[in-house]
Formats: C-alpha cells, structure tokens, sequence
C-alpha cells in the first residue's frame, strides 16, 4: 500500500490564507466532491495521505510514516499519480517551471516534468473551478450508470452530461450541459425551478433551494445549503447561503453562515484590475483579473441584507453585521461592520461554532477547539 505526505510549502499556504488558517493546502475543495487529498486517493486507491503543515494543524492533519512527499497545492491528474507512485527513493519530479512537486526522500535523480494545474493564490480557487468539475466528471462516472432523469425536469443538451447520485432528489429542474457537465451528490435534494447551467457540482448531501440559479464554475462541497443566484463559486462544505442574493466568483469556506439578501460585487464599475488583500505582503496585491467576488474563511457569518464590495477578504470567526459595507478585508474574529468594530469574545466564538456543528450532526473537538483557540492568539490573523 502506498502512503505519500502532502506538505504545505510555506509561500503558497501564506497566498492561500484566510482559508489555510484552519486547513493544510491539501484540505481544500478541489473538483467534484473532493479535496486534494481525497483526489489523490482517489487516483492511488488505498492509498495513504497525511499532511506536513503547520504544528497548530498537526493534530486534527496528521502527517503518515512515509518518504513521499507531493506538494499540497498541486492539483493531481491520473498520469501524475502513476509517476508519483512509481518514484524510487532519490527520485522526483518537477513542474514545468522547473520546482519539485513530488520527491521520495532526498532529491538526487530527476525523473520527469509534469505542466500541473495547481491553488497557488486564492482566485485559483475559483478560477480553475470550471476546468475542474470537467476534467473530474469522466473519472467520478466512468463505467457508472446515472439514476434516471425524473420527467417533471427539463435536460437540454447531452444526457451523458449529467449524472445523477443514488438517494439525490432532483423535481422540476432545469438541467442545462451545452457548456459543460452537470454532477449531483448523492442524497442531494434539488428542489424545484432550480437552474443548473454546467460546469456545476452539487456534492452529496446538498439542499439547493428552490427557484435557485447555479451558474457555470458552482462547485458545493458536501452538506451545504444554497439559494438564489451563484456564479462560479466554490463551497468547501457545511455552510449557509440558502435566500436571495448574489455571489459570483467566490470561495465560500466551511461552517459559514450568510444572511437573506446579502450580495456580493465581483466587478468594479470602472472595470479595473481588482486588487485583493495578502496575508503575506499586508497588503492589497494586484491580481491581473477584472472578475474576482467575496473570500469568506470558515466559521464566518453576516447578517441579512449585508453588502460586500468587490473581493472583499473576511477572515476566520468574523460576525458581520450593521450598516455600510464592510471593508474590503476583515480580521478574523471582527463583530460588527464598518461604522462599529471589536473583536467576538473567544468563548462565543467556540459556543457558536458548536451549536453551528451540532445541527449538522458534528461534533466540536477539542483538535477544532485548538485550532480557533491558537489563530485567536495571532494579532495579524
């Protein structure tokens, strides 16, 4: 059996940040349902994977007794994998850039160059998000056969492009695959005059509200509650966003919880280059994009009607409420909005995350406890 160690390297996690303060690279959401760890699962079946990050992660992602070491950003496709798995000790392999992603033990011998899709800044997150539910599709249903079509739902386009879970409830929607493939969890409930527009990914477990419109790049990891109108928009799981509302070009993170009527601007109305706050620089950094909406790191939540402008970074534990828009980067565990800010007591912060948990059947463990706990001692976080 074969065990590898998906490592953070330092630079990239940093770039990653609000949403690898409580998760290695390696954690994140990337494709149909799983995260990166899970996907090299997937392709080494049986495989062991473990995590080399931060000390204050250790104990929630441990790292496995291995010589292998894949960089965690590293988006991993079936030929990779095969060489990963076939590396002696000495031996890596480099992207095209020529930086190594994969090594067992000491780096010595060259044994290839791969040209990898990879997170290495947070609008990769949703940015590759429509590449990655196409190229994953073929590989969750290969050799699969889909639940049928109920006759109450309107297909248009290839019927091989959309599959549909055992235990999914899928009435009266609108199925579009003309622009890409459409993949529904298993006991998903997609409610009625829901739009599905492909590239999109419902993961198991899901409730898309009824009425709502999920637009090519939607990529909901398990458990998560939507509505209105989302546009290429990545969930990591368990959150929130089950009213009207817009959001476009996001990265939503776990046990996040947003508000009736909030929107979401993921364009400036000069149509300028966006910059986006850096953990790294403490600064504002210029992305090259014209599209790029909100980044909302896990256990966040915003009141009804709140309005973010465009890429607007909020970090861990943040309750938003009040009037105006927030700035367009809020510190972890910030109460309040632009007009009134502190800071949310650190036991109500663990309360809420408990209470949020437990209505969806998981516990708060002390390894999460710790974790909130350690990010609340960091001034910058």
């Amino acid at each position: 059996m074969i065990s590898l160690n998906l490592e953070d390297i330092e630079a990239v996690r940093v770039n990653l940040m609000p949403l690898t303060l409580t998760r290695p690279v390696g954690a994140l959401l990337a494709g149909i349902c799983d995260t990166i760890a899970e996907r090299w699962q997937r392709l080494l079946p049986g495989a062991q994977v473990g995590f080399l990050t931060e000390q204050y992660l250790k104990a929630k992602f441990p790292a496995v007794d291995s010589d292998l070491t894949v960089a965690g950003h590293v988006l991993p496709t079936a030929e990779l994998a095969e060489a990963v798995a076939a590396l002696q000790p000495g031996e890596y392999l480099t992207d095209s850039d020529g930086e190594i992603i994969a090594r067992r033990g000491e780096p010595q011998t060259a044994r290839g160059a791969f040209a990898v899709a990879a997170y290495r800044r947070l609008t990769d997150v949703f940015g590759l998000s429509k590449e990655l539910i196409t190229r994953d599709f073929p590989l969750m249903t290969a050799g699969r056969q889909s639940q049928p079509l109920s006759a109450s739902c309107t297909l248009i386009g290839p019927a091989d492009r959309l599959f549909i879970e055992p235990g999914a409830q899928v009435e009266g929607v609108m199925i579009n695959t003309l622009g890409g493939p459409v993949y529904i969890g298993a006991r998903a409930d997609v409610q009625e005059a829901v739009v599905l527009r492909g590239p999109v990914s419902v993961g198991p477990d899901c409730r898309v509200r009824a009425g709502a419109r999920l637009l090519p790049g939607v990529n909901l990891g398990p458990v998560n509650r939507v509505g209105g109108e989302i546009g290429n928009t990545v969930f990591l799981g368990y959150s929130n966003k089950q009213h009207d509302g817009y959001l476009g070009d996001a990265v939503i993170g776990e046990w996040v919880n947003i508000g009736g009527g909030t929107v979401s601007s993921n364009l400036k109305n000069n149509y300028a280059e966006i910059r986006l706050w850096n953990y790294g620089s403490r600064r504002f950094e210029r992305t090259g994009l014209t599209f790029c909406g909100l980044i909302m790191a896990d256990h966040s939540k915003c009141a009804i009607l709140t309005t973010f402008n465009t890429a607007t970074v909020v970090g861990v534990g943040c309750n938003i409420h009040g009037f105006g828009y927030p700035r367009p980067f809020v510190a972890s565990f910030t109460d309040g909005g632009l007009q009134t800010t502190g800071r949310t007591p650190l036991k109500q912060v663990l309360q809420v995350a408990k209470i949020a948990m437990s209505h969806r059947g998981v516990e708060l463990t002390a390894a999460d406890a710790d974790i909130l706990t350690h990010l609340y001692s960091l001034p910058d976080a």
